[in-house]
């Protein structure tokens, strides 16, 4: 009986058939909309989430200076190696301290220059951010000490200056500075800000701060905790130290800012998951449309077919049976918008993943949800014309023309 009622469903669809393509559009524009936003946004929260993590593992920020509004210190003073020297020996929980002072110069090469950002600090940055050598060596500490005209070199600064030809061991000129190259670093790609990771020339931080930028100041220090080790006691812990070291009393504000890579990744993949959600729901609300389309095409279809369903009537089926006819018409009308709608959305969601260059990430959770809300769809849109169909009056049906 349920297979005769769906056959015979298809078949009234087939005989209106641009009829009914316009009236699924709705549900089809629905699903795939719904469909391809939540699947950008994953895709997106992906990279973003793995953008962060190429910035180092286990990592904080301490910065001098309170940030936000109404918080700003301009005037807090910044950190010196006697700062640096009390978190390296006094929080053993740490893995690499990193002091980085940065500036921006060009870097010149033979016939070739660029402008980059030049970054002063000592091998504990390349564990705290997790940089990887791709050929030659880390800084010696002896070269840390002296301040040595050495650098590593980003793989976008490698590439501009000396395209396919070996860096390692050639001396560039930065600013006013011969240096000699003595490492490359492997390529890290384009943050989910779009900054290029790789554009970089590392120094030694005392090379930087004499010859680059005429102070000792320290502007930022990078902390690396050690595996397994809880980075919320280790920021207690530096907040605590820092705290005494720069002689603040209870009950003052630190003019200081530690801040937790993990906190930071959690806030700016909670905030596109939100934004992901609320797209969806957005999007969702066409589905609302494509029922109050199909509702209206049933109207009409059940205006048409009045003598049809007289007879249908006159010759014995039952109220029930006719309800069902016209609930599975208008389910299998919002089905096949469904199905279209799918294909749609996952087409869309891939392509703009390729453009976006994110993760192409399909939840299937979301896909069975906006197939099955289609169908609800229809059966919700369609019960009132169903059951309009359901109450003819069998007489004044068959008199119809």
């Amino acid at each position: 009986m349920l297979f005769e009622t769906f056959r015979l469903a298809v078949l009234a669809i087939r005989r209106n058939a641009l009829r009914s393509s316009l009236t699924v559009l709705g549900i089809v524009i629905g699903v795939a909309a719904v469909i391809a936003m939540v699947t950008i946004g994953n895709g997106t929260t992906a990279k973003i989430s793995a953008d962060l993590a190429k910035l180092g593992n286990n990592l904080l920020f301490v910065r001098p200076g309170q940030f936000g509004p109404g918080r700003a210190s301009v005037d807090a003073k910044s950190f010196n190696a006697r700062d640096v020297e009390a978190l390296r020996t006094q929080i053993p929980s740490l893995q690499a301290v990193a002091p980085v002072a940065q500036t921006s110069a060009t870097v010149i090469y033979g016939g070739e220059s660029r402008q980059t950002t030049i970054t002063g600090s000592d091998a504990g940055l390349i564990v705290a951010q997790d940089w990887e050598i791709a050929a030659g060596r880390a800084f010696l500490d002896s070269e840390v000490r002296a301040g040595r005209a050495v650098c590593l070199l980003g793989e976008t600064v490698r590439t501009s200056l000396f395209g396919d030809a070996d860096a390692l061991g050639a001396r560039i000129r930065v600013k006013n500075v011969s240096c000699e190259v003595i490492g490359a670093l492997a390529a890290k790609g384009q943050s989910s800000t779009g900054m290029d990771q790789d554009d970089v020339v590392i120094m030694p931080l005392r090379a930087v701060q004499r010859r680059l930028i005429g102070s000792s100041d320290i502007a930022t220090i990078l902390l690396s905790a050690r595996d397994g080790v809880d980075t919320a006691k280790v920021q207690g812990d530096v907040e605590l130290l820092l705290r005494e070291r720069r002689q603040i009393g209870p009950g003052e504000d630190d003019d200081f800012t530690v801040r937790d890579m993990k906190e930071l990744v959690q806030t700016i993949t909670g905030t596109t998951v939100v934004l992901t959600a609320l797209l969806g729901a957005v999007a969702a609300v066409s589905l609302l449309v494509g029922g109050i389309g199909i509702m209206n095409i049933m109207l009409v279809s059940v205006t048409e077919r009045t003598r049809e369903i007289g007879i249908r009537l006159a010759i014995g089926a039952l109220e029930g049976q006719v309800l069902t006819q016209f609930l599975v018409e208008a389910a299998v009308l919002s089905l096949f918008g469904g199905l279209a709608g799918i294909a749609l959305g996952l087409g869309l969601a891939w392509l703009a993943a390729q453009g976006m260059r994110v993760p192409f990430m399909v939840d299937m959770r979301i896909v069975l949800v906006a197939f099955g809300f289609s169908a609800l769809i229809g059966i919700v849109f369609g019960f009132f014309p169903a059951r309009r169909a359901a109450r003819l009056d069998p007489i004044e049906a068959l008199r119809h023309e």
